[in-house]
């Protein structure tokens, strides 16, 4: 069904064409949200641990060994291996401090910070944020939304802690200004 709704004067948009659109409470278990964070990032942790491994197998070969001085196979494999294990350590420092996030409600009109699940709705739509410790970027399904993990560091993050549900204000991104509205806080 295709029902339109109007946005702070913006064109109307359609249910259909963006999605759920949920005005009071999200339809997402915080607690089951954390848990697939936490084994996704424990998935990425084994791939790098395992491509340093490789690396440093690779670096340490005998075949890897300077057959002349432009020969820098070994010192290339070496650095990678390094860069692989400093990516495998923060992933790690990732994994606990989202294993160790305490868990909370927000109430309506409690200021958004860490733990905190924000539904933002914009011109463009409707987008779930969940503001972590780490791991800023990553994309977690959840139900048939998408849930969009970002750090109160980030130029988003930092727009919008300290907010509160049904706050308007112009978000300023990548030099452009947005309209948007905080539509839930849990």
């Amino acid at each position: 069904m295709d029902i339109p709704f109007a946005f702070f004067g913006f064109a109307a948009l359609s249910i259909a064409r963006i999605g759920y659109v949920g005005f009071d409470v999200l339809p997402v278990n915080k607690a089951a949200l954390v848990q697939k964070i936490i084994a996704q990032l424990a998935a990425e942790l084994e791939g790098y641990a395992q491509s340093a491994r490789s690396a440093h197998a690779e670096a340490t070969d005998e075949q890897s060994k300077a057959e002349n001085k432009y020969d820098t196979r070994g010192l290339e494999a070496s650095y990678l291996a390094r860069g692989q294990s400093r990516q495998a350590a923060e992933t790690a420092e990732a994994l606990e401090q989202f294993a160790a996030l305490p868990l909370r409600d927000f109430g309506p009109g409690e200021p958004i910070d860490l733990g905190a699940l924000v539904e933002l709705e914009t011109k463009a739509g409707t987008a779930c944020y969940f503001i972590g410790p780490r791991a800023g970027g990553m994309e977690v399904a959840q139900g048939r939304r998408e849930v969009l993990v970002i750090t109160p560091q980030s130029p988003l993050g930092q727009q919008l802690v300290g907010k509160q549900q049904g706050e308007q204000w112009d978000m300023q991104l990548a030099g452009r200004r947005n309209a948007c509205r905080v539509v839930s806080v849990a």
